[in-house]
């Protein structure tokens, strides 16, 4: 299953998971109103940061083209994610409304 941690990685509550963004990422923030883009940022930064293991929240997107990016929702907007064990990171590749952001 895509949710359970990777075999051999040991999880502890000491993580601190880090978020990054990639430039095309921040520049969807800025195009979303002010209101969406603090919930978006505050969920990011108090849930999804604070985890031991950020796949407890949020899918696994389908496909092998897109088999390592995870998926979280935010009323109605996408955030798509790429977690990075080895550097306990998520990135985030793309925020978009949810009718837009899976084209």
């Amino acid at each position: 299953m895509a949710s359970e941690p990777i075999p051999g990685m040991r999880w502890s509550a000491n993580l601190a998971w880090k978020i990054e963004f990639q430039a095309a990422a921040i520049k969807q923030l800025k195009k979303i109103g002010n209101n969406e883009s603090a919930r978006i940022r505050d969920f990011l930064h108090s849930r999804v940061k604070l985890l031991e293991n950020p796949r407890q929240l949020g899918t696994a997107l389908q496909g092998s083209r897109f088999e390592h990016l995870w998926r979280y929702k935010v009323g109605d907007y996408r955030i798509i994610c790429d977690i990075q064990d080895q550097r306990l990171v998520v990135l985030v590749v793309e925020i978009g409304h949810r009718r837009e952001v899976y084209r």
